[in-house]
């Protein structure tokens, strides 16, 4: 085995997909080709790859049984798994994403989409092109400052003291996910989520009111505006991260459905 390269498995019970497959990928990457989940395993004896890409349509055991067997094994379960498969259809993307899938690609893919996919799954924390982008809007230079912090290991983060520029900094970046205090000088959080709704591409962009002023009355009206969540400061660290993760992977899913639904 190549050392000096990352090492994929391809199950494809396709000869003809393993063999392109193959031929798209040899120059960047040690690629295995198995057309079967027996053959997957029998290799998975010999060593551990960095990535399996896998289908689901295959005789015997199919992909989504292949994956569940997969993790139900402590010493594979973390390898990434990413299907590609001709299934386009939501409840296959829903299974995929719940049995723990790293990702789902839709045949036809260019290279260029698929390395894209491959790359992150591999090199998740230097590939900053590809995460998640978060944009934080409060006046407290310590708040931005911890969230930043906080966040940054995982996402790119932006951080806004005036909000009054929040139109200026959307010009410049496009967040996945929101965060907001309620109480600012100028525009307060409130009056930033119509401003934020009136982007089409924000529409359902996950918000997360973060607040020292957490009355029963502002939890009601960051509810009415659509918000996806609402914490009070101070920080809770481990509460912060669980809801960014939790609200950006509900987001992701649905960008998916979306991105799989133009294809139908």
């Amino acid at each position: 085995m190549n050392s000096e390269k990352y090492s994929i498995i391809l199950v494809d019970d396709v000869m003809f997909h393993l063999l392109s497959l193959k031929e798209r990928l040899k120059d960047k990457y040690t690629i295995y080709p198995a057309q079967s989940s027996e053959e997957l395993f029998k290799l998975l004896h010999d060593f551990r790859p960095d990535l399996i890409i896998l289908d689901i349509n295959m005789p015997n055991n199919n992909g989504f049984e292949t994956i569940e067997a997969l993790k139900a094994d402590p010493f594979k379960a973390e390898i990434p798994v990413v299907f590609l498969t001709s299934q386009k259809d939501r409840e296959s993307l829903l299974k995929a994403i719940d049995l723990g899938a790293a990702d789902y690609l839709v045949k036809p893919i260019t290279d260029t989409e698929l390395i894209e996919c491959i790359e992150y799954q591999l090199n998740p924390e230097s590939n900053t092109a590809i995460k998640p982008v978060i944009l934080t809007v409060d006046d407290s230079p310590t708040i931005l400052k911890s969230v930043n912090a906080l966040l940054r290991d995982k996402h790119v983060v932006y951080s806004l003291p005036d909000s009054s520029k929040i139109k200026d900094l959307l010009a410049m970046v496009t967040p996945d996910l929101f965060i907001l205090d309620c109480n600012m000088p100028g525009l307060s959080g409130f009056d930033l989520v119509p401003i934020i709704r009136g982007y089409t591409e924000y529409a359902d962009t996950p918000i997360i009111f973060l607040t020292g002023d957490g009355t029963r009355d502002n939890l009601i009206i960051a509810a009415q505006l659509g918000a996806s969540d609402f914490l009070v400061k101070p920080i809770d660290e481990t509460l912060l991260r669980e809801k960014v993760d939790q609200h950006l992977k509900d987001f992701i899913i649905r960008r998916r459905i979306s991105r799989i639904a133009k294809l139908l």
